[in-house]
């Protein structure tokens, strides 16, 4: 129990901890809307043309919340819209040009960060963080009843490990 109520304390320092690094991202790099930066990378990982279902079945986040973040990324000119070619009545996703910069400039951004984060870690302190958090998010998943790859998916956080 007293094992559980440490780990529960050490994921509160760490949401707030990435709260924090999503605001100073934001602070620093405006070029993507706060909390966006995830599904950004989403759209940009998933195969050219994808709609905006399949972005909300990979990310695990309901259809309305990825609209309205869709909504926001074309209209910084960071995603655009394209007609799908197999059905008239749907529309594709592709990262813009700009949203690649963006996301490139972002991820540089995140590396920085880490970099003098973890300036102290040697390399196998930072595979170890990797591996035990890869490990604990797909359990948690599991846990939670979901599918196990959709807990460790960046959905609309901020994908720190992207940036490594």
């Amino acid at each position: 129990m007293e094992t559980t109520r440490e780990l529960g304390a050490r994921l509160y320092d760490l949401l707030k901890s990435v709260r924090l690094i999503k605001q100073r991202r934001a602070d620093d790099r405006p070029s993507v809307p706060l909390g966006l930066v995830g599904m950004l990378t989403q759209i940009e990982q998933l195969a050219a043309g994808a709609h905006a279902r399949e972005l909300a079945e990979h990310t695990g986040l309901d259809p309305s919340t990825v609209s309205r973040a869709v909504a926001s990324l074309v209209a910084h000119g960071l995603v655009e819209r394209r007609a799908d070619p197999t059905d008239r009545r749907a529309s594709c996703l592709a990262v813009t040009p700009a949203g690649r910069a963006a996301l490139a400039d972002t991820y540089g951004w995140y590396g920085e960060l880490l970099d003098r984060a973890l300036a102290d870690w040697t390399p196998d302190e930072v595979a170890a963080l990797c591996s035990a958090l890869g490990r604990f998010t797909r359990d948690l998943g599991s846990a939670l009843g979901g599918r196990a790859d959709a807990a460790s998916a960046p959905a609309d956080n901020d994908n720190l490990e992207a940036a490594r």
